[in-house]
């Protein structure tokens, strides 16, 4: 069973749709227990930083995500939860990825909205994908390039397109909404 948390963030309902194309069932769920009994988590949302946290550390969530061993896909919003930190409201994060995540500089249109291809991408996440294919996104801060990064994208500057950390890993694109080279990667995590 594939747990997607549940944390009062955007998109959950899309990815469960993905999910379900897949062959996987899946529930929605802050359940702590359901959490840790799960074969894998996803960490999907569209939000804000600060509300995100405050629910997840209300809940008790953020010790329980930091502490899972199987598989746990971030996505978007997710991504920059797993973080060390945030400007969007000056947030503390889950700190699992070494990343600080920015606002993008005010020089070009943000929110980042569209699709984009990848500079670089590395590790078995992106099987089969090449670097030439565009994936969706839709942010207006980034995760700073790290020794954690898989893949880079540029936006203004280059970013953190997904990062891996054991068994942690995360998209700052959608995969839910990235056409083709989405559902390979989406299924790339499945099959872990």
């Amino acid at each position: 069973m594939i747990a997607i948390l549940k944390y009062n963030a955007g998109n959950i309902k899309s990815v469960q749709n993905a999910l379900s194309r897949h062959g996987f069932e899946s529930i929605i769920t802050d359940d702590p227990e359901a959490l840790s009994n799960a074969d894998k988590v996803i960490f999907p949302g569209v939000g804000e930083a600060a509300s995100a946290m405050k629910y997840l550390t209300d809940r008790g969530l953020d010790k329980v995500i930091v502490s899972l061993e199987k598989p746990v896909l971030g996505i978007c919003l997710g991504l920059q939860l797993m973080c060390s930190h945030t400007e969007e409201a000056d947030t503390r994060c889950l700190g699992i990825f070494d990343s600080e995540v920015r606002l993008f500089p005010p020089v070009d249109k943000v929110p980042h909205i569209g699709w984009n291809n990848f500079l670089t991408l590395r590790g078995e996440l992106f099987r089969g994908i090449d670097p030439s294919e565009d994936v969706y996104y839709v942010h207006s801060y980034y995760a700073e390039v790290c020794s954690q990064t898989t893949a880079i994208c540029e936006y203004m500057l280059p970013f953190s397109a997904s990062l891996r950390k054991g068994n942690f890993y995360a998209t700052q694109f959608h995969p839910e909404k990235s056409a083709s080279a989405g559902e390979r990667i989406l299924k790339n995590f499945l099959e872990l």
